[in-house]
């Protein structure tokens, strides 16, 4: 496929504390003629300097939609007004084929004393788009945004959910061939972000090109089959989506989707007990670090009984994105309930499909014998696993259609039945 935008060693660097006026008064100027007259000036190099980007490369081909993820201050935005010109790269080039659109700060190329209708043209022409060609688009920008009444007033006076919903709409229906959009989903109100979602699906499956910037991990996995984590300005990861998705989200809570203990004398535990290895593993035995919310998974538990003694079974807490509990469970099988054998174990916990939430989910493991009435924990380990959890937004799993967040640490798809009266 033909290529849509190259990035090739892209480098940004801004010099901390460095402001020079863009004008000053003669009594300025003379005064900064009489400092230099007698004294060095100060070089600039001697400021402290940020790189917000640094040695940035790759490809994107035409009709892929690309995810940029990372933590605040990764360089995502600058990314993006490096490839709209709104900014100059220090080092590097970027290249673009095609007709570019962008929404990186909501309202962005909108002339405030313009009418809706006015700016909708405006904007139009300045991606090289025919007064007819907007014209036939121009119904439908003004019906997803829901300005009908208000399209021929200025929009110095709309509301700041009009002015989000009428720039989103006139970036998103003029159809440039390339779309930069930055954070468009972080705004307005939740079924407005329900209509953006599904609009930037839209686009996504009409063969256009998108570098999309967002935090929202699970639009991420639904809209794009790739992501790049941005860290420090630099080009971290670059792979397929939910992958990379898990592996940011992994980082943040500082585990992922396998640990192990080769070494027993140090692995957690007591002279009962030891803890060897945790896996996510899907349905094959296969680790993965991203689960599909419609497909089982499970919580391998490798431990090492060193000695005869008291009855001995794993025991998981599954934890929600937020920390908070989702449920605690056990094997309280027949075979745990007799005194421990010496030896090693692999015990797996199947999690059924449709029943955990979308996001980060971490797992507590602990190898316990039943005490009176509580529960022992010979050796436990805090967030020993974690993995994330996808929905690919097809309409069969527990949320069907819609297509926000749910909140709540479970949301299982249940049986219903349903009586007329």
């Amino acid at each position: 496929m033909a290529t849509a935008i190259t990035v090739e060693g892209l480098s940004k660097r801004y010099r901390l504390g460095q402001y020079r006026a863009a004008y000053g008064t003669l009594r300025d100027s003379i005064a900064l003629a009489a400092r230099r007259a007698t004294q060095r000036h100060r070089e600039h190099h001697d400021d402290p300097e940020l790189w917000a980007l640094k040695d940035v490369s790759f490809d994107v081909a035409e009709g892929d939609v690309v995810g940029v993820i990372g933590r605040n201050g990764a360089g995502k935005s600058t990314l993006l007004k490096i490839l709209t010109r709104i900014t100059t790269p220090t080092t590097g080039r970027a290249e673009i084929r095609g007709r570019v659109g962008s929404l990186l700060e909501v309202g962005t190329g909108f002339h405030p004393e313009l009418t809706g209708r006015e700016n909708i043209f405006l904007n139009g022409s300045i991606l090289g788009m025919k007064r007819r060609e907007i014209g036939l688009k121009l119904p439908e920008i003004i019906d997803f945004a829901g300005v009908e009444k208000f399209i021929d007033t200025p929009v110095k006076r709309y509301s700041s959910g009009m002015y989000v919903r009428l720039a989103f709409s006139v970036a998103a229906h003029l159809e440039p061939e390339i779309l930069l959009v930055d954070e468009v989903l972080a705004v307005g109100d939740s079924e407005f972000q329900r209509r953006c979602l599904g609009r930037m699906e839209d686009i996504g499956a009409s063969g256009r090109t998108v570098l999309f910037v967002s935090h929202n991990m699970q639009a991420m996995t639904q809209l794009c089959d790739r992501v790049i984590l941005l860290d420090g300005g630099q080009v971290v990861e670059d792979g397929e989506s939910s992958e990379v998705v898990a592996h940011y989200l992994q980082s943040g809570l500082g585990t992922g989707s396998n640990r192990t203990w080769p070494d027993v004398a140090t692995a957690p535990g007591d002279d009962l007990v030891k803890l060897r290895s945790v896996r996510i593993v899907d349905e094959h035995g296969k680790q993965v670090d991203a689960a599909d919310v419609r497909q089982r998974v499970g919580v391998e538990v490798g431990f090492r009984v060193l000695r005869d003694g008291e009855p001995v079974f794993p025991k998981l807490k599954v934890l929600d994105r937020q920390g908070a509990v989702a449920f605690n469970v056990m094997d309280t099988g027949e075979r745990w309930r007799k005194p421990s054998v010496p030896g090693d174990y692999v015990s797996t916990a199947w999690i059924p499909g449709n029943l955990l939430n979308e996001g980060l989910t971490a797992v507590d493991v602990s190898i316990c014998s039943l005490g009176s009435p509580k529960l022992f924990p010979h050796a436990a380990e805090r967030y020993a696993v974690a993995f994330h959890v996808q929905d690919p937004g097809l309409g069969d799993s527990s949320r069907g259609e819609y297509q926000g967040q749910w909140t709540g640490a479970v949301r299982p798809l249940l049986e219903w039945t349903v009586e007329r009266g």
